[in-house]
């Protein structure tokens, strides 16, 4: 079977068309002993596969699984732990950036449950967490949903007009709370389904989102 996903360390920077320049580089990082936190690639031929064969190939959720569990093994850490959870980003990396390519979905893992968890482990940061939530929400539904950029960041202009600001520091956590809660409001409106509450929904939601942008 083809192998499709690689770890940091399986790699190096002259795998750029299997890896993509991101990973590559990330893989070359961490082979020569930079501090790098673990973390894993799909590759370029699990995108090829995918856009041949209009759905994700076989084999690639099961890797995915496996090399997830190596990371959760490796920061102690569990997905959307709702205690303290592993959050982890999705990027996309062709061999050569380009305009078009999907933006970075940060904070993926997080959840109604597990945000409370993120600001426990925090210090009790209610705002913090609060703050990575609602970002969550803004990328994953503009980049994975496809709602207009302009829906979220309306929401955020009108909640610090209410609030006599334009700085978002300003705000408070229940006031990021609200925003929260107002994102969800309006995943469900534009895209007829709720924000999944699944991280590793969000996580196979994410990875075929990039698949899905290669042709833009």
């Amino acid at each position: 079977m083809t192998k499709y996903v690689y770890d940091f360390s399986e790699g190096g920077m002259d795998q750029k068309d299997l890896l993509g320049g991101k990973g590559a580089n990330l893989a070359e990082m961490t082979n020569i002993g930079l501090p790098v936190p673990p973390g894993f690639i799909i590759s370029t031929n699990a995108c090829r596969a995918y856009l041949e064969q209009g759905a994700e190939p076989a084999g690639l959720a099961d890797e995915v699984t496996e090399h997830l569990r190596s990371l959760e093994e490796a920061r102690g850490k569990t997905l959307g732990d709702p205690h303290d959870p592993l959050l982890v980003s999705v990027r996309s990396g062709a061999k050569f950036s380009m305009p078009g390519m999907m933006e970075t979905i940060l904070n993926v893992g997080l959840t109604d449950e597990s945000v409370k968890g993120l600001a426990k482990v925090a210090g009790g940061d209610d705002r913090f967490a609060y703050d990575s939530y609602r970002r969550l929400l803004q990328m994953f539904g503009s980049t994975v949903l496809g709602i207009k950029s302009a829906v979220f960041t309306g929401a955020l202009d009108e909640l610090k007009a209410n609030r006599g600001t334009k700085d978002d520091l300003d705000l408070t956590a229940a006031d990021l709370q609200g925003l929260v809660e107002t994102y969800k409001r309006l995943i469900r409106e534009h895209s007829g389904d709720d924000f999944p509450q699944d991280p590793r929904t969000q996580l196979d939601m994410a990875v075929l989102a990039v698949f899905s942008s290669w042709n833009t």
